[in-house]
């Protein structure tokens, strides 16, 4: 039964798809040493008594037939796996299930007769933690490697931010932190060199800092300043409202955290200055002191302000549709703001003088929006859309990630 279900596992498979295959396998092979292979030593020690070698060579035979090598090219398999971030959390699962039995192989395979699998377990072991350590050293390069794509044209979260959010977590999580601090330092011993937890928290730190980095390379890059204040936006928030309260937040310290709640804050007000808020000075009474001047002079004022504050309106509405606030919360509070900076003036507006064009033959030409419509139409601004797949793709799996940046790995050589 265990070798039938060890050589299914051993079929060629990615690294996201060894997810519960990694699991299943791990419960299987510490069934296999701890409880069948235990009990079958001890029952060779009790049949051939002082015959010590014959008694080896026959609990040998039935770990053959255990299938125990099959087990062990499992590992290979993950280790054999594509090249990805996610790779790295299969290879540091599989590292735990054999350092758990590391003292039951020793005590059941230490003999002469079981070198071959006591070959396969070392090199197993060295895959594992010399492909461990390649990756996670390789992450810094890949996210500095992005920050020469294009951002997301819609303004939103990159898939890169929400992955590494997410990642650096995971990896600093009770899971899987004690595990490659101790990946790292066998690797760090293997060179005659000492590692110690706090280089561990540095390398993650240097991953968030060149992540960082790119934010404001990617703003840099739209046409737009006013779409590079709602990615800021979006992107700080994001990194804000993900990260506090976590094992990255403790990272990071309360200072970084309190910085980034302000970037909210900040870049939101500089778009409502910048834009919507520029509109609204379209809609005062400057310059229209009725019956100080003549009602004809009076009335073309109206419809020229009427006129140019729709063409505005309408420029500023149709650019800023195809932008996005993912967060729910944020996308209320900035419709809000953007509401409150537009309807009020224009509903006073139109009290005031709307009078004066609304019985011209021509009032559908300056009175386009009605009250309710404006208000309609703002608040249904900035709501996200389904995205097309990008460059890079950050999924889900267990609540969390899947194969996320197998794009990364292949953006490396031809950077798009």
């Amino acid at each position: 039964m265990a070798g039938k279900t060890a050589a299914s596992l051993c079929m060629p498979m990615h690294a996201t798809e060894l997810g519960p295959g990694v699991e299943l396998w791990g419960r299987h092979l510490e069934f296999v040493v701890r409880r069948l292979l235990e009990s079958e030593r001890q029952l060779c020690a009790k049949v051939f008594g002082q015959h010590k070698d014959d008694a080896s060579v026959c609990f040998a035979e039935i770990a053959s037939r255990a299938s125990v090598l099959d087990f062990l090219r499992f590992g290979r398999a993950a280790a054999d796996a594509k090249k990805d971030p996610i790779k790295l959390l299969r290879l540091l699962e599989v590292f735990d299930s054999l350092n758990k039995l590391r003292l039951d192989f020793n005590r059941l395979f230490g003999g002469k007769v079981c070198a071959d699998i006591q070959c396969e377990t070392r090199d197993l072991v060295k895959l594992l933690v010399d492909g461990s350590v390649e990756i996670f050293e390789e992450l810094i390069v890949q996210v500095e490697l992005q920050r020469h794509m294009p951002p997301p044209a819609d303004g939103g979260v990159p898939r890169l931010v929400t992955f590494i959010v997410d990642y650096c977590n995971r990896l600093l999580g009770e899971k899987y932190r004690p595990v490659l601090a101790q990946v790292l330092t066998i690797h760090r011993s293997w060179r005659k060199e000492v590692f110690s937890d706090k280089m561990l928290a540095v390398a993650v730190l240097n991953i968030v800092k060149a992540l960082e980095a790119n934010f404001d390379v990617w703003s840099k890059a739209y046409g737009n300043k006013i779409q590079s204040y709602i990615f800021m936006m979006n992107t700080r928030w994001h990194f804000y409202k993900h990260v506090k309260a976590t094992k990255l937040a403790e990272l990071l310290g309360d200072v970084w955290i309190r910085d980034h709640e302000k970037f909210k804050d900040f870049y939101l007000t500089v778009f409502m200055r910048d834009s919507w808020g520029a509109l609204s000075p379209l809609l005062n009474r400057e310059g229209l002191i009725l019956f100080s001047k003549g009602r004809a002079t009076a009335k073309d004022l109206v419809k020229q302000r009427l006129k140019t504050f729709n063409a505005r309106f309408s420029e500023m509405f149709h650019e800023q549709s195809a932008w996005i606030i993912p967060d729910k919360d944020l996308r209320r509070e900035t419709c809000d703001l953007v509401i409150q900076a537009i309807v009020p003036p224009y509903r006073s507006y139109m009290q005031n003088y709307g009078p004066l064009v609304e019985q011209d033959a021509s009032a559908s030409k300056y009175v386009k929006y009605t009250v309710d419509g404006l208000e309609k139409m703002l608040g249904s601004l900035f709501a996200p859309r389904p995205r097309r797949s990008g460059s890079f793709q950050i999924g889900h799996s267990n609540g969390k990630i899947t194969s996320a940046m197998t794009g990364m790995y292949r953006s490396a050589s031809t950077v798009k």
